[in-house]
């Protein structure tokens, strides 16, 4: 049967299919900003048919929403300045932009612990197995995949007490280190650990100071980091749900108990995970 769609429904039918996200992440969905060093902050980009490339410091970021009304998720360094800084924005067909942010300043608390000596005082070979593992890590960080995730929002990882440890300026033995770029949350010994949202295993590694450790990524530069596993139940290139049992926690690597260290990852920055959580 032949049939011929009026002007009007026709324009109704072209307008829904040129809106129609490439991917609609709501408002509710998107972590809590915080413009601060080690927290996230969001940029409108405004309408385009394709959504914008945007970079900072050479670095890919994440666009989230659609043709109406496009957003850059951007996640600040932990070692960034009070100011303003800027991300470069190039929409299909027109030159690049620099669009710019503001920075408030944040002070964390100092943090001292006592650790096995080794993992103050690296050996020569230690130190060589840590450059290694330190490199190994930069590439699975640099991570950007598809799809893009579906929500910016994450379940807690492990049921337990969680700290505000992150952004602590950490003194081990008396020796300052660099700060915590992670969540810990206390739990014993096996203590399942499950994927906060649907990804792709990217590493799974036992290293000097984290330990047992799995690195899942989400896609859009937005990887999670857990550490000091006792046990691992996945391998790279696995396929897991949220809610998905990857590792079990342990006490490996430098630890002063056993827990989790959890890590979040946006545009190769380390950010604050209680940002992600959903309660």
């Amino acid at each position: 049967m032949n049939f011929t769609l009026s002007p009007a429904v026709l324009a109704t039918v072209l307008t829904t299919a040129l809106v129609a996200p490439t991917l609609a992440v709501a408002a509710p969905d998107l972590p809590t900003l915080r413009a601060v060093p080690g927290g996230v902050v969001t940029l409108s980009l405004g309408p385009s048919s394709q959504p914008p490339l945007v970079r900072h410091a050479g670095v890919p970021v994440l666009v989230v929403g659609d043709p109406i009304e496009w957003t850059a998720v951007l996640g600040v360094p932990l070692a960034a300045k009070a100011g303003t800084d800027e991300v470069t924005v190039q929409r299909e067909g027109a030159a690049v932009k620099r669009q710019s942010f503001a920075i408030a300043p944040m002070r964390y608390a100092e943090q001292r612990l006592s650790v096995a000596p080794k993992h103050v005082e690296l050996s020569a070979e230690n130190l060589a197995r840590h450059e290694r593992e330190r490199a190994r890590q930069a590439e699975v960080i640099a991570t950007f995949s598809e799809p893009l995730p579906a929500t910016l929002r994450l379940r807690q990882p492990v049921p337990g007490a969680r700290s505000s440890s992150f952004g602590l300026r950490r003194v081990f033995n008396g020796q300052s280190r660099n700060p915590h770029s992670g969540m810990d949350i206390a739990a014993p010994v096996g203590t399942p650990v499950v994927a906060p949202l649907a990804g792709r295993v990217a590493d799974v590694g036992d290293y000097f100071f984290n330990g047992g450790t799995v690195w899942l990524d989400h896609g859009g530069g937005l990887l999670t980091m857990y550490c000091h596993l006792s046990a691992v139940h996945v391998k790279v290139g696995d396929v897991v749900r949220a809610g998905d049992r990857i590792a079990d926690v342990g006490a490996t690597g430098r630890v002063t108990g056993p827990h989790l260290h959890w890590s979040v990852s946006l545009n190769r920055v380390m950010v604050d995970p209680a940002l992600f959580l959903g309660n």
